[in-house]
């Protein structure tokens, strides 16, 4: 969220480099490559310049223990003057972990290395390797080093040349590797000599680097690969298009990770944004999926290599049926993981151990929320929340932006607009909906605000290089940031969140991280110095990139805190990490009211998705400008199915709630809106999927159709699950969009029921009251279908089952519920069912283990009131129920009981628990 200058007091100075700033994203403002210098090192080596081999090869701790020394003296590499140790590790799952760090036992200054991301339980999951096998590979003199991986894997060190892989054990094609291209490096830390001129200057800011250059570069090839995909954030298309290579004109630079405040970002380009995922995953026809991980928090670069990269380095000849990347890293450590699939959800199942599976939300999270910078008053609230009542329009979240705090202090309220924070809450709560707030990194310098105060006297601020506490400008003005480096700090801010500590907060109350990349709108880049300094002397360009990780996750224990570890929190935050998901939600940050910005959402959405963030969206509308009437319409229609869904809008813009276009199109508002009411329990069911599993919530194409080719560059359709088929609309006044359905069965429209055919790209005629949303056939569906003001009040409404048959007759699907809010689930109270249809017969099973799922914890008497039935075979006339021996007519009805649509068969209240086993045979 970046604001007009005008918004802000400021001295002259500092007003006047926002007034530049704030406008327009200005390229100028950030770094390039060439301005980047190990950035412009790293790129500037040729592929065999890599000069190390591996020697004293062991197995210490069930780990290969090796080291990394020079074959002979290299001009390029004199920086690498001790032997670097390499270990190698392995995890269940065919989970490979490399480390490589400085031989040093008593460094002056320690490399960092990522902690608290990785998952404890995938630490316990290590196989200890017993023994090695040496053999000689591709023809070579000496020997390499070969592990058991998984069962028809591998793990290889290559010994001269230098190298890492994984393979497959029965043919040895490779999967993945580090080191292929022989691009290699790794400057080692040491001791500054007179003449040593290591700052670096951008714009008119100096970094002191007072350890000097300490970056790490290798190359990554993916094997059997079409595409790479993945190293969120950036406004581009899914499959990661080359940076480097001949013909390679409009991705010049490299994929940058470096969580910067990007304002207005451009919609097509590799610029970084306001978080980093360090992962990539692979997928080709030849061979499936596999992934790799570099745990690192430092800024990185990460360079996709075009097919005829290296075409003029005939020692390093190319592999057609392989992906080659480079990896460049300011600081730092080589602590890399390999995960082998060989399917894209096991390589997202592989990756989700090791960084964490998404978190469960409440049910009301998933649900529409509603934001604006800034619901201005009490009344306001009150006025926006009866507005939505009286149109008939759910929603389950009003949000408050920065303006309902006492001048910009986080945890307090400005008590003229919002006298009573606890009666404004709780008659929200009245109707079941709840509220959020924001709160922010930057702590306003006021001597009577009580969080900087005691802050200040606790020492809990981030310094700067001479050890001061760091002060940067934000929206309060002067502001120093906490150091969430420590626990013990960490702790503390959790403190924050009880209901005694923050004053007119309830237990309705929920939290919105915003800036905390960290923007510092004085800052180099708009963000902290690489210089200043956290807890134990690490420099912050070393954990940059894990800032806002450490926030989201002080802010989401606070609420747990405050529940007593009973309330699921819900936290969004714009920066995050690798593992973030354990932590909230996210969304894609300060996009505008554009068409080209709503067609990148997509692939945005997609990308968090199979790195983990499960929980995302884009400001339904566009953040920045007036979005017309139709660009909203359709965005409305397309964000229904993001797995977060929310409508937000900057204070300069026209205010843009769903009823102030007229009542045509507040209907088709209405009607998207409503559309993600239906589909909650389906949602619901996919969150609890992706917290067992780590599968996305939202998935491309290729995640369900692995074979087929025509879906590995398309991201203007996405899956929602296995079973839903959505893509936007992306042009104004469109009349037709040419959608691609999968796989060989009938896709079924949502709204009218025609059955298309699976395997063609079909011309799709489009109103303004229809994107193109289709059901796969072979899928089971639930639905709530009435109308309700909020997703609590849909508690005990009956269930709809659409049941999308095969060219088979058969249909599968699942329905997860718990109490929608507490941890209770993790001890056995939720019922998960499972559908199946098959010989004219749909059974109601329980689809949770014995061991797991406690039906006298939990249960549910709501109902099935009814089950439409798709590609049903014609003649049946009616339907036998059991237990009961009930008979029921199969007749024509509505595809929605709210709003337009075909007419369908359906077995009209049948009456069984959605708990229950049961089961209902076609006569």
């Amino acid at each position: 969220m970046r604001a007009p200058a005008r918004a802000l007091v400021f001295p002259l100075v500092v007003l006047l480099v926002l007034v530049t700033s704030a406008y327009s994203w200005k390229k100028e403002e950030f770094r390039d490559c060439n301005q980047t210098p190990f950035c412009k090192r790293a790129r500037s080596r040729k592929p065999g310049s890599c000069n190390l081999r591996a020697t004293d090869v062991s197995i210490s701790d069930g780990d290969l223990i090796a080291k990394l020394v020079p074959k002979e003296e290299n001009p390029e590499q004199l920086h690498n003057n001790k032997p670097l140790v390499l270990t190698l590790s392995v995890y269940q799952d065919g989970v490979m972990r490399v480390k490589i760090d400085e031989d040093d036992q008593n460094p002056k200054k320690k490399r960092f290395q990522v902690p608290d991301v990785i998952e404890e339980d995938f630490l316990n999951t290590k196989l200890w390797l017993t023994r090695v096998k040496e053999e000689q590979i591709d023809g070579d003199s000496s020997f390499s080093s070969v592990v058991y991986l998984s069962d028809g894997y591998e793990g290889v060190l290559r010994h001269d040349p230098f190298e890492i892989f994984a393979r497959e054990s029965k043919n040895g094609k490779r999967v993945l590797s580090i080191n292929s291209n022989g691009l290699f490096d790794f400057e080692q830390l040491r001791e500054k000599k007179e003449g040593d001129d290591w700052e670096e200057r951008f714009r008119s800011h100096t970094d002191t680097r007072p350890y000097g250059p300490q970056s790490i570069s290798f190359d990554v090839s993916f094997y059997g690969a079409d595409f790479v995909y993945g190293i969120p954030q950036h406004a581009t298309s899914l499959a990661l298009k080359p940076t480097r290579g001949p013909n390679v004109e409009e991705y010049s630079e490299p994929y940058r990770l470096f969580n910067l405040d990007v304002f207005e970002y451009l919609h097509e380009s590799p610029f970084g944004l306001y978080g980093s995922i360090p992962f990539m995953i692979s997928h080709g026809k030849a061979r499936g999926s596999s992934g790799f991980f570099w745990l690192n928090a430092a800024e990185m670069q990460i360079d996709v290599l075009g097919s005829d990269w290296n075409s003029n380095d005939s020692m390093w000849p190319l592999n057609n049926h392989r992906v080659d990347t480079l990896w460049m890293s300011e600081a730092g450590v080589v602590d890399t993981f390999f995960f082998i699939g060989p399917g894209p959800k096991d390589v997202v199942r592989q990756y989700t151990s090791v960084t964490g599976r998404p978190s469960m939300p409440q049910l009301f999270a998933t649900a529409y929320h509603q934001c604006r910078w800034n619901y201005r008053d009490e009344e306001d609230v009150y006025n926006v929340d009866s507005k939505f009542d009286e149109h008939d329009i759910p929603y389950d979240v009003l949000w408050l932006d920065i303006e309902h705090t006492d001048g910009k202090k986080y945890f307090t309220w400005d008590r003229v607009l919002f006298p009573n924070p606890e009666e404004m809450q709780n008659k929200l709560a009245a109707k079941g909906r709840h509220m959020v707030t924001i709160v922010d990194p930057h702590i306003k310098r006021d001597e009577s605000y009580h969080i900087h105060k005691e802050a200040l006297e606790k020492g809990y601020y981030v310094k700067d290089a001479t050890g001061k506490d760091y002060d940067g400008w934000c929206w309060p003005g002067a502001s120093s940031y906490t150091d969430l480096l420590n626990p013990e700090i960490r702790s503390w801010w959790s403190d924050k969140f009880s209901l005694d500590s923050y004053v007119g907060s309830t237990k309705y109350l929920y939290i919105w991280n915003d800036m905390n990349e960290p923007s510092v709108f004085n800052g180099p880049e708009v963000t902290m110095p690489r210089d200043a300094l956290h807890h134990g002397g690490v420099e912050h360009r070393e954990l940059h990139n894990l800032y806002g990780y450490y926030f989201h996750m002080a802010t989401s224990n606070g609420l747990l805190k405050r529940g007593d570890g009973k309330d699921r929190p819900f936290v969004l935050a714009r920066a995050f990490f690798a593992g973030s998901q354990r932590y909230g939600a996210i969304w894609t940050g300060d996009n505008t009211a554009e068409w080209e910005q709503l067609r990148v959402s997509v692939p945005m959405v997609l990308s968090l998705s199979i790195s983990g963030i499960v929980f995302s969206g884009a400001d339904v509308g566009g953040f920045f400008g007036n979005p017309e009437t139709e660009l909203l319409v359709r965005w409305y229609q397309l964000g229904a199915y993001y797995p977060f869904f929310r409508g937000h809008a900057h204070h300069d813009t026209k205010r843009r709630e769903p009823w102030l276009f007229g009542e045509k199109n507040t209907q088709l508002m209405r009607e998207a809106i409503h559309v993600r009411y239906m589909y909650l329990p389906y949602f619901y069911t996919l969150f609890r999927e992706a917290n067992s599993t780590g599968t996305p919530v939202a998935r491309p194409l290729w995640m369900e159709f692995p074979g087929d080719e025509n879906t590995f560059s398309n991201d203007e359709a996405f899956m929602v699950g296995n079973g839903l088929l959505v893509q936007g609309v992306y042009t104004e006044r469109a009349k037709h969009v040419s959608v691609y359905l999968p796989g060989e069965e009938s896709w079924y429209d949502l709204r009218s029921a025609s059955a298309y055919k699976g395997g063609h790209t079909h011309k799709y005629e489009v109103s303004e009251d229809t994107i193109p949303s289709f059901q796969r056939a072979g899928t089971i569906i639930p639905r709530k279908d009435r109308l309700r003001r909020s997703s609590t009040q849909m508690e005990n409404d009956p269930y709809t089952l659409v049941i999308a048959l095969n060219s088979s007759q058969a249909a599968e699907g699942e329905l997860y519920i718990d109490d929608g809010k507490s941890f209770e689930f993790k001890h056995g109270a939720f019922v998960h069912r499972r559908f199946t249809f098959s010989s004219g017969k749909l059974i109601s099973s329980n689809a949770a283990a014995p061991s797991t799922a406690e039906s006298n914890l939990f249960s549910s008497e709501c109902t099935v009131e009814r089950i439409i039935l798709l590609g049903l075979t014609p003649g049946a006339k009616t339907a036998l129920i059991e237990p009961g021996n009930k008979k029921v007519e199969i007749e024509l009805g509505p595809i929605f009981i709210e709003g337009n649509g075909g007419s369908v068969l359906t077995i009209r209240k049948p009456n069984v628990r959605i708990a229950d086993d049961w089961s209902i045979q076609i006569l």
